[in-house]
């Protein structure tokens, strides 16, 4: 019942979930570069279209921007990683507007405490793990996107464990290209945290969406 309702109401995100699945099992295969490239951007990129064709507000249009902006990323990063990560940040800065324009009024101390922590903390581990002042800054951005997660309106166990997941996405990445290099287990995680991150931040904020309006009607 749960696979036909993802293949007959949300053909999207089913496609999305393959698409994610097939780039983990494919990488490092030789089906060739660019259809792997365009597999591994196809993920987010059926998540964008995913958020777009489930609610018509403003909030699911930024979230697609999000996604779109992201799928970019994912592309570029395989090319350039100033590229890839001047795409991210770009994502970054549209889920931020979409958080504060959704923010939880009524934070407890703790989830404004865990927020100050996540911005301060990202992009100084950030730096640790890079030693590298652009990385730093990106982290600094990264560090907004989750702390402004965290204290929105949206479900915490959706979309702000995603925003975490996709932080230590992030921080598996940095550690692989630095001192952790060796340690090759690092990079094959970073795809399934990542993709996991922004799966429960695109169906965590577009299930509240939906919860709203159906109630509203």
């Amino acid at each position: 019942m749960v696979k036909r309702a993802l293949t007959e109401k949300r053909p999207w995100l089913l496609t999305s979930v393959a698409a994610a699945a097939a780039f983990f099992i494919l990488d490092g295969q030789p089906i060739g570069g660019v259809w792997l490239l365009l597999l591994k951007g196809a993920a987010a990129a059926l998540l964008s279209v995913y958020a777009w064709q489930r609610h018509r507000s403003t909030d699911a249009k930024l979230l697609a921007l999000v996604m779109a902006f992201s799928a970019a990323g994912d592309m570029l990063m395989e090319l350039s990683l100033v590229q890839g990560g001047a795409a991210f940040f770009l994502a970054h800065i549209a889920a931020i507007i979409l958080y504060l324009r959704n923010r939880r009024h009524d934070a407890a101390f703790s989830q404004k405490a865990a927020a100050a922590a996540l911005l301060i903390l990202t992009p100084w581990v950030c730096w640790l793990l890079s030693e590298d002042i652009v990385i730093a800054f990106y982290g600094a951005g990264l560090g907004a996107m989750a702390a402004a997660a965290w204290t929105s309106r949206f479900s915490r166990y959706r979309v702000g464990i995603g925003a975490l997941l996709f932080v230590i996405s992030d921080w598996l990445i940095f550690a692989g290209s630095g001192a952790y290099s060796d340690y090759a287990i690092l990079g094959d995680l970073v795809w399934p945290i990542y993709y996991l991150g922004q799966f429960l931040i695109a169906t965590g904020v577009i299930q509240t969406l939906r919860k709203e309006l159906e109630a509203a009607a």
